[in-house]
């Protein structure tokens, strides 16, 4: 079994989250929305970049725009094998938790 780290994680379930949407700024914005915490671009772009190298997510370029001075924004999507990924991370999660007693508030 190949686990994925908790950063890989995120990245991913974040990616299906935003779908056509999911690009650098918007992943880090999405991220401090369900977190509560700012997470560094250098946090976000490694994962992604590991990620990519895996073919657990595609990199694709944007069309270029005036508002970013004629350059492309990078998307990014998930692709059959970081679903897989994610399934497996999902097992493991729910195996890793099972029997462990109650621990909130007690």
């Amino acid at each position: 079994m190949n686990l994925l780290s908790r950063s890989e994680e995120i990245m991913l379930l974040t990616i299906l989250k935003l779908k056509e949407n999911a690009y650098g700024v918007s992943i880090r914005e999405q991220i401090r929305i369900d977190s509560g915490k700012t997470w560094s671009f250098a946090s976000i772009y490694q994962p992604l970049d590991k990620l990519t190298k895996k073919d657990f997510v595609r990199k694709l370029k944007g069309e270029p725009t005036p508002e970013r001075g004629g350059k492309r924004k990078y998307y990014y999507e998930i692709t059959q094998e970081g679903r897989n990924a994610l399934l497996e991370i999902k097992k493991a999660n729910e195996s890793f938790w099972s029997g462990i007693p109650e621990i909130a508030g007690k």
